[in-house]
């Protein structure tokens, strides 16, 4: 049972989505709010009411650009984390967190951090529909991979569960999956590429690059944000007809083990161990 409300989470957010706004429209760096948090924009002028988190794209060189400067250009308490600052970090793509506060996805995952929100880039792909599939395979081995080697192996017992997440923490450095997985990602140019995708959908959500086109402006809980400049087909190629309301047991939800709006996670004391 989540310790928090949907809406006070969403509200949190709101203000680090907020922040990136104001850092890359003063610094010219593209984005795009993506994934469910368009589908709100349009559907719901805001949060879809039962989400919790919050979706940002980036060009890959925009993403290069944001993530060697965010720490300087990002106002107390507002924070970054990425696989590129910290070898530790158990996610594969950016956070801008609020470093005020202290969130905890899953007991059994090695990650700490505050309330955030998912920025994640945006990389070409291949035209070959077979080296595309092979590009979302891959990408869903590493993933796995990086979230086995950050879990806690005995997290379901002393059992044969916890052979693989042994072995994969016995072969490999943190370091070196994300390595890999950047290689991947990366395979394709961006200003080259006519299709891009996020990866992280598996798939869905692969489009000419001209869907994305010019940031376009969009009202998101009352504010101004930037999001894709078709955002009809881009909307499309995700959800289908993401005008339609999903029934309940469609509805997903993250309902995190922890969340403290008052603590810093800095603060927190973290007695959880990861063999």
């Amino acid at each position: 049972m989540a310790n928090y409300q949907t809406r006070d989470l969403q509200m949190r957010a709101l203000h680090n989505l907020l922040e990136l706004d104001r850092i890359c429209r003063e610094h010219h760096i593209r984005y795009y709010i993506s994934d469910g948090t368009a589908l709100g924009a349009v559907r719901h002028k805001g949060f879809i009411p039962w989400d919790d988190d919050l979706d940002v794209v980036m060009p890959r060189p925009d993403y290069e650009v944001f993530i060697q400067h965010a720490k300087e250009w990002l106002d107390k308490p507002f924070e970054i984390v990425c696989p590129e600052h910290d070898d530790k970090y158990a996610g594969v793509f950016a956070k801008i967190i609020d470093g005020s506060t202290t969130l905890i996805e899953r007991w059994g995952f090695n990650q700490l951090g505050g309330v955030y929100i998912d920025v994640f880039p945006l990389d070409g792909m291949s035209n070959h529909k077979f080296m595309r599939k092979l590009q979302i395979t891959l990408y869903r081995m590493i993933n796995r991979w990086i979230y086995l080697y950050n879990r806690d192996p005995y997290k379901r017992g002393h059992n044969y569960t916890s052979w693989l997440p042994l072995l994969i923490q016995k072969v490999f450095s943190n370091r070196k999956l994300h390595q890999l997985m950047r290689k991947l990602q990366t395979m394709y140019d961006y200003d080259k590429a006519t299709l891009v995708s996020e990866f992280d959908n598996d798939g869905r959500g692969t489009v000419t690059k001209d869907i994305f086109g010019t940031p376009t402006r969009i009202l998101f809980e009352g504010h101004e944000v930037l999001g894709p400049e078709k955002m009809h087909d881009y909307l499309t190629s995700l959800f289908g007809n993401y005008m339609e309301i999903p029934p309940e047991d469609k509805r997903r939800i993250h309902n995190y083990d922890f969340v403290d709006f008052n603590q810093s996670y800095h603060d927190y004391n973290d007695t959880r161990v990861f063999k």
